[in-house]
Order: C-alpha cells, then sequence, then structure tokens
C-alpha cells in the first residue's frame, strides 16, 4: 500500500512534472556564456565588414587593449581602422553587450519550474504527556498557474533576448557611424589647416609689402590698416582652425576609447579624393525596409506586447491559483496510556476571486499598449522611407556639388591666379591685385575641402539610412571655414 504522505505529495507535484515541456536546446541557448552574440557579430558583419568582440573576462580585455595598441600607437589610422578599434575597444559598446547577456538570463530564469513552496508548524509544544509537541503539519504548495502560463512566458522573454540582439546591433551601428563621421571631421578640419597655412604665408607678404610701401610713401596709411588687419583676422582664424581639429581627433579619441600612450595616433591631413562615381540606387526604400534593424526592433516590440496581452487575457480571471498538499501527524494517549500517531494527508486549492478586480483595467492597458506599439511601428516605417530618399539625396547632391567646385571653380580660380602673375610679371597689374586673386582661390580650395567633407559624411550616412545607427537625414555637414574679407591693399 503506498504511503499516504507520498500519495498526496506525488499528486501535488504531478503538475509541476507535467509542465516540463521546456527543450534542453531552449536552456543551453539561453545559458551560455556568449548568448545572441553570434547573431550581434554577423549583422554587424553583414554591414559594416568588421569584427566585434565580447570581453567578459580579464584576458579577454588584456587581449584586446594589446591589439589596439598595435593598431594605433604611433600609427596613420585610415577610417576603416579607427572604426574597427572602436568596435573593439569602446567600453560604452561592451556595456550594451552586457544587456544581451542580462535578457539571456532572464529567458534562461522562465525556462525554469517555480520552486514549491514548504511549510512545516509544530503544535502542542512542551506537552508534559505527549513530549516535544503534540502534533506536525507539513505542506507543499505549487503555483498550477505558473506552470500553465510558463510556455507563454518563455516566448516572451525569448522575444525580448531577440530584441536585445537587435538592440546591440543597432548601438555598434550607430558607434561604427559615429567614429567613421568623426574621422572625417577630424581630416577634414587638419586639411582645412593645412589651407589657412597657405593663405597665412600670402597675407604675411602682403602685409610686410604694405609696410615698405607705406614707410616709401607708396600706399596710404588706410590701405596700408586693411592689410595689416587682414593679416591679423587670418591669424585668429588659423587658430580657431587648429583648434578646431584638436577638438575634432579628441572625439575620435573619446569613441575609440583611447587613453595614456594609445592617444599618440595620428589622422591624415588630407581627406580621401571624390571617387569616380557615385553608387546608383533604384530601390533604396526597399533596401531600408528589408535591413534597418531599429525597424526590426519594432517589429519585435509589436510582437512582445502581442504576446505579453494574450498572458493578460488568459489570466484576466485568476491571477493566482496554488495547488497545496501536505499532511497532519498527531500523537494522542490511547486508553492504556501509551503513545499512538495517526496521519491525515491534506490537499487545498487556493485562489483570488475576482470580485473587484475583473480584469478588464489590465485588458485595457494591453489593448492601448498594442494600439501604440503597432503606430510606432509604422511610423517608424514611413521615417525609414523618408530617411532613405534623404540620405540617397544628400549622397548624390553633395557628390555633384564637390565635383563641382574641383572640376571647375578651382581650375576657374588657378587660372585667374595664373594670368595675374603673368600681368603682373608685365608690369601690367600691381602686387595686391595679385595678392587677392591668390587668397580668393585659397578661399574656393576650403569651400572645396568643405564640399568634400560633406560628401563623405553624406556616403556614411547613406549606409546608416539602409542599416541604421546613425543620422541618416542627409550629410551633416558643419560650418564651411573661409578666409577673412580683404579691403584689398589698393591702389
Amino acid at each position: 500500500m503506498i504511503n499516504p504522505i507520498i500519495r498526496i505529495l506525488s499528486v501535488t507535484l504531478a503538475p509541476v512534472a507535467l509542465a516540463g515541456c521546456i527543450t534542453g536546446a531552449e536552456v543551453d541557448q539561453y545559458s551560455a556564456t556568449d548568448a545572441g552574440f553570434s547573431t550581434v557579430s554577423a549583422k554587424t558583419g553583414e554591414a559594416i565588414g568588421k569584427q566585434t568582440v565580447w570581453a567578459q573576462s580579464k584576458e579577454d580585455a588584456e587581449a584586446l587593449a594589446a591589439r589596439v595598441h598595435a593598431l594605433v600607437h604611433e600609427k596613420t589610422i585610415s577610417a576603416d581602422t579607427a572604426v574597427q578599434v572602436a568596435l573593439l575597444n569602446n567600453k560604452g559598446l561592451q556595456a550594451a553587450y552586457a544587456d544581451i547577456g542580462m535578457s539571456a538570463a532572464e529567458a534562461w530564469q522562465q525556462t525554469m519550474l517555480p520552486n514549491p513552496k514548504v511549510s512545516i508548524g509544530f503544535f502542542g509544544i512542551t506537552n508534559p504527556e505527549l513530549g516535544a509537541y503534540r502534533s506536525i503539519e507539513g505542506l507543499i504548495a505549487a503555483n498550477i498557474l505558473a506552470l500553465a502560463t510558463q510556455r507563454h512566458r518563455v516566448d516572451i522573454a525569448d522575444t525580448r533576448f531577440r530584441q536585445a540582439q537587435l538592440t546591440a546591433v543597432l548601438e555598434t551601428l550607430r558607434l561604427a557611424t559615429e567614429t567613421r563621421q568623426a574621422w572625417i571631421n577630424a581630416v577634414g578640419a587638419f586639411e582645412t589647416t593645412v589651407y589657412f597655412n597657405q593663405a597665412q604665408d600670402a597675407a604675411d607678404a602682403a602685409s610686410e609689402l604694405a609696410q615698405k610701401l607705406g614707410e616709401s610713401g607708396a600706399m596710404p596709411k588706410g590701405n596700408q590698416a586693411r592689410e595689416h588687419a587682414f593679416y591679423a583676422e587670418l591669424t585668429g582664424q588659423k587658430a580657431q582652425a587648429r583648434l578646431a581639429a584638436r577638438l575634432a581627433k579628441e572625439k575620435l579619441t573619446r569613441l575609440m576609447g583611447l587613453w595614456g600612450s594609445d592617444v599618440d595616433y595620428f589622422v591624415p591631413d588630407f581627406l580621401p579624393p571624390l571617387p569616380a562615381s557615385v553608387a546608383r540606387k533604384t530601390a533604396a526604400e526597399t533596401e531600408a525596409l528589408q535591413r534597418r534593424v531599429d525597424l526590426q526592433i519594432a517589429k519585435l516590440e509589436l510582437q512582445a506586447v502581442a504576446q505579453a496581452y494574450g498572458l493578460t487575457e488568459a489570466t484576466r480571471y485568476v491571477t493566482d491559483f496554488e495547488i497545496i498538499g501536505g499532511f497532519e501527524s498527531e500523537r494522542e494517549l490511547d486508553e492504556d496510556g501509551g503513545k499512538k500517531t495517526v496521519t491525515t494527508p491534506q490537499v487545498e486549492l487556493e485562489f483570488v476571486i475576482p470580485i473587484f478586480d475583473s480584469g478588464e483595467a489590465r485588458l485595457r492597458k494591453g489593448e492601448l499598449a498594442y494600439m501604440r506599439a503597432a503606430n510606432m511601428l509604422a511610423e517608424k516605417a514611413v521615417n525609414v522611407r523618408s530617411e532613405a530618399r534623404s540620405a540617397y539625396t544628400a549622397y548624390t547632391a553633395t557628390y555633384d556639388i564637390a565635383r563641382h567646385y574641383r572640376d571647375n571653380v578651382l581650375p576657374l580660380r588657378t587660372e585667374i591666379e595664373e594670368e595675374s602673375l603673368l600681368t603682373y610679371n608685365g608690369m601690367i597689374t600691381n602686387t595686391f591685385e595679385l595678392l587677392a586673386d591668390t587668397r580668393a582661390k585659397i578661399n574656393t580650395i576650403l569651400q572645396s575641402v568643405t564640399a568634400k567633407r560633406d560628401f563623405w559624411l553624406a556616403d556614411a550616412s547613406l549606409s546608416a539610412s539602409t542599416y541604421g545607427g546613425g543620422d541618416s537625414a542627409g550629410a551633416g555637414g558643419g560650418e564651411t571655414m573661409a578666409l577673412a574679407d580683404s579691403g584689398g591693399g589698393g591702389h
């Protein structure tokens, strides 16, 4: 005959055994130390072709630090190198990767059966006739509702887990885009400084010549003052250009997560030349809708909200349901004065009666949350289309502008300067007209540098409009540096 205690415990724990529908493969994918990171690595590689690493130990961190040092220390780095270093070394990105592990741990937690609650009670303590106690009661409780909804909760946690992976991908792409744009801004700033140095030389020559002509009486004091003022203003602009270049490089350093001796790196003095042609995209919107990571995150958000709403609907009336089984063992005195023990099995059901809260408010909240997520997804889809169009428009337009400066404006300015030099040598024009033409050419060069920088920024934004992770609305160029207005030296 089966012991009544064993019988009641088997009845109580039977739902626990029946609820074990979670497979070992599911548990393994959530419990792995690098759970979900393969998705991040694959999607990042597809989008930008760079390696990502999740450092989870001191040894991993030291290996990455050594690799980064070899890439940057006293080296002139390219944009691709800067992006790779940022993906390996940026600590904020490593923190974002930890969110994947936390989400995986939450899903792993949901795969586990709820622990049963056990209670033991002693009654009639210090009974002089029966001994230490008169009776003992043991109960074990299992949450039937939690067991019944476990599959649903695991599905929700899995959706959140996949969402966390895509969020990490988006953060990786954002860092890559910001780093590439920071490199472009830094190199463009240093290129601007180079041309300001050239302009400074021309202004210096004009200022010295004005002083000598003034001493000989060949130039009025007003014209002398104009040349000196131009030189002084240009000196200030040159200092501003140098400051902008240093700050732009410092921003790049922050994004790459460098400090100590690793900050001793260099960037080129000149941006890459314009490509021979621009990439032609006939289906930019379609490609963005298929590949944008933030749009995929919004879809998963809608899915998770729908799953949560289904769980809310399933538990609308009963929010807590437990089966409690146990026994009561009581010691008594028989007619002969001896002791006997009587054990009685017990079974209880415990649940909440929905008298006051019928669950309508929770259902309403779930409906509104779903509507909110659906509208946000629709808005995101509209914005993705617009951003793809804007980014491609900016990409092609900035290319045309930069090419116009390179192929039309700069050659004309060069021709004007050369003709001015010829007429100056023939004593047809004076020195100050020659210097004015030289300054105009350098000013055009500065505008050309700005146009080239804006194109490369638009090129980086075009990738962001396809995969996500940046300001993909346009080129995002900064201010145009130009020479101070010259009053001419005149004659």
